[in-house]
């Protein structure tokens, strides 16, 4: 491929990125799972605790449209809570679970 190919296909995928820039995605913070009956299900209320399968300080999944991105940690940012990215998914392995 010619140099001036190269350089109008990068420009056109710069454009084609631009476009996608402004759609809206779900992010979603996991701290665990588990699996419960439905009886313990009803009988949850103020002040029960279901544990997790996630030992404390494991990181914690970051997910993008259900798609696993990334771990990390919680961070507090002022009076909110945040997360800071750690391991970056491999953008492949990302592909593979869409």
């Amino acid at each position: 491929m010619a140099e001036e190919d190269q350089v109008e296909a990068k420009s056109e995928g710069i454009e084609n990125l631009k476009v996608l820039e402004n759609i809206d995605v779900e992010l979603t913070v996991e701290v665990g799972r588990t699996e419960i009956t439905i009886r313990d299900l009803l009988r949850l209320n103020e002040g029960s605790v279901v544990e997790l399968e996630r030992l404390a300080g494991d990181p914690l999944d970051i997910l993008i449209n259900n798609t696993k991105i990334a771990k990390g940690e919680v961070v507090m940012i002022g009076e909110r809570f945040g997360v800071r990215f750690g391991e970056i998914v491999d953008p492949e392995k990302r592909m593979e679970s869409i």
